[in-house]
């Protein structure tokens, strides 16, 4: 799970043979940070595609108080086409993806154990928010 910055904010890793929508609750149980509390004001969002297009997902979603969106791509592309200020976000995931690709020892497995590729996921994710702090300059 990403914020609207991309930077990441929990994780929930199991095989790859595994359905995304299995993973929904420990994802969003597994964020460190507390949040605030969503209000009419200031909603909090949570973007997904339609590999997450279940009831219990959208009861996750309801029971933590996020507002869901989820599109597919071919949904988000003729909402750009209707629309100039119409924002995607499918991006903010993909590019966090693409940003966790580039950290060659996680886009192949090669780890055994469990807890040594959850260490190097949390690093990653550690060097991913850091750069985006701006502290790097």
């Amino acid at each position: 799970m990403t914020d609207a910055q991309g930077v990441p904010l929990g994780l929930a890793i199991d095989g790859a043979n595994r359905n995304d929508h299995k993973l929904a609750q420990e994802t969003v149980e597994s964020i460190p940070v507390p949040r605030p509390k969503p209000t009419r004001r200031k909603p909090q969002g949570l973007c997904l595609d339609k590999g997450y297009d279940y009831d219990e997902v959208r009861e996750l979603a309801a029971a933590f108080g996020y507002t869901l969106h989820l599109r597919t791509r071919g949904e988000e592309a003729r909402a750009l086409k209707r629309s100039v200020r119409y924002e995607a976000r499918r991006w903010v995931v993909e590019r966090t993806h693409s940003w966790m690709n580039r950290f060659r020892r996680l886009l192949i497995r090669w780890e055994k154990k469990l807890d040594n590729y959850a260490g190097l996921l949390h690093l990653a994710c550690a060097w991913i928010a850091y750069r985006a702090s701006g502290l790097l300059g």
